[in-house]
């Protein structure tokens, strides 16, 4: 008699309207781990400023935290409750240089079930960018720039890469972390809407297909503040670039089946990551970061 099929680890992809009230955030948050849950899924993601999304840098930095600070501790409770790994994409961190630099980080922290920081991925690509008369942002008079690049964690779904946002554009972090071993490369994000309706989709889709990884990009939608709104469109790539996954406009969540048979069949079929030529144009890898076959 055959064994009965394997039911394939469920993800949840969360997408909100952060503002700068952190206790509405959380309690929104809450409700979307709550729903996750009891819909099975073992990991769910949350977009950066999840948290928070303050109206100007004052703000921004007046609101922020340590990871050993009261919501971050909320945050473990909660995954502990519910028995979840949670990826928080985006913590505006005050880290132990806070004192001297006042400046903070922007923190991708993963908590396991047990409610423990299993690890904590900074930013390393700061969105520094003026579309005239459109878009401003400079994130880096406000934030410093992470230093390293997080060796992928195993989860219930499968190795998790941690990346945030801006580092979409930058294909060298996924392919390293590809290299690494990772399955699921994670891009929590707050893109706005000029950047998002032409760029969104297709970057996300690309980084799929070139690293034959699920892609996972929990999103900021609508008015944040009077000066800011997100583009949304929170989503999962699976390897071969098709999109399975997606949310509606306003808060919500999107549920995807991670197959790692499938993912690994197509590394198989178009072996991609065995037929890169170093000897012409280099090995992209992250420093510190082992290679796995």
């Amino acid at each position: 008699m055959a064994d009965p099929p394997t039911l394939k680890p469920l993800v949840a992809v969360g997408q909100v309207t952060s503002t700068p009230d952190k206790e509405l955030n959380f309690a929104i948050c809450a409700g979307l781990v709550r729903e996750a849950t009891h819909r099975g899924a073992c990991l769910v993601f949350l977009p950066e400023g999840f948290d928070y999304i303050g109206s100007n840098t004052a703000q921004t930095l007046s609101l922020a935290e340590g990871l050993d600070g009261d919501l971050m501790g909320r945050y473990a409770e909660l995954a502990k409750e519910y028995g979840v790994w949670l990826s928080l994409g985006g913590f505006h961190e005050r880290g132990q240089d806070w004192p001297t630099t006042q400046r903070i980080y922007n923190c991708h922290v993963l908590l396991d079930p047990a409610g423990n920081i299993v690890a904590a991925y900074r930013k390393t690509h700061l969105c520094d960018v003026e579309l005239e008369g459109r878009v401003t942002m400079k994130e880096s008079s406000f934030t410093n720039p992470g230093t390293e690049i997080v060796a992928p964690i195993s989860t219930p779904a499968g190795k998790l890469g941690l990346s945030i946002c801006y580092d979409l554009r930058f294909p060298e972090i996924s392919l390293a972390l590809r290299r690494a071993g990772a399955e699921i490369l994670t891009y929590p994000s707050a893109f706005t809407v000029p950047t998002g309706s032409a760029h969104w989709e297709v970057l996300l889709r690309a980084r799929a297909i070139e690293s034959q990884c699920y892609v996972v990009a929990a999103a900021q939608t609508g008015k944040n503040h009077e000066h800011r709104t997100s583009y949304g469109h929170a989503l999962v790539v699976d390897p071969w670039g098709a999109v399975v996954a997606q949310c509606h406009e306003g808060t919500g969540l999107c549920y995807a089946e991670i197959d790692l048979n499938y993912l690994h069949r197509i590394r198989q079929e178009i072996p991609v990551h065995s037929h890169r030529r170093p000897d012409l144009y280099g090995t992209v890898a992250a420093t510190g970061l082992a290679p796995v076959p």
